[in-house]
């Protein structure tokens, strides 16, 4: 049960408990950070055109990893560019997710067999949390898994202790 699904009179009061508060806020504004690296890339760019308007979801692009929640890895992964992927992700803060988009993010694409300098899937790098399969995915897809993005949001709870001993261990570092 949601935030929003509680009814209530005029004059009444909302209960709900804390992680309800805060998950709704989170996933109603996810902030991506794009990766993107080759074909997959363009897809993402239509998503947020007027046509498929990822904005009605709360998604609001950013540039930088201090700002992002949420990376959406698009295309081809090559071990030269493993460890700045990696190194964006440390400098995300917590909660992050990512969204592997593509064939190629997600197991190597048409490179896996005949690529030594290809990835095979972006998951051996970092931890993945959304598959969005296709090659190149259609926005709709990628749409889709921004809904399972938050569907995985909305089921978190921040108070839960292994997510205060990460919050602990990362104000330690």
């Amino acid at each position: 049960m949601g935030l929003l699904d509680k009814k209530f009179n005029s004059g009444g009061v909302i209960i709900t408990k804390v992680d309800d508060l805060i998950n709704w806020a989170r996933l109603s504004s996810m902030f991506p950070m794009t990766f993107g690296i080759a074909c997959c890339a363009i897809e993402f760019m239509t998503t947020g055109t007027s046509v498929y308007d990822m904005d009605r979801l709360g998604m609001a692009p950013r540039a930088s990893p201090r700002q992002s929640d949420v990376m959406i890895v698009a295309g081809t992964v090559t071990f030269k560019m493993a460890d700045r992927i990696r190194r964006l992700y440390e400098q995300m803060s917590e909660p992050r997710y990512v969204i592997s988009m593509g064939s190629c993010s997600n197991c190597g694409g048409p490179y896996w067999e005949h690529g030594y300098h290809v990835v095979k899937g972006v998951d051996r790098i970092i931890p993945v949390d959304v598959y969005v399969p296709g090659c190149p995915p259609r926005p709709e897809a990628l749409i889709g898994g921004f809904l399972k993005l938050q569907e995985k949001i909305r089921s978190e709870s921040l108070m839960a202790p292994k997510a205060l001993e990460r919050l602990m261990k990362k104000q330690e570092a």
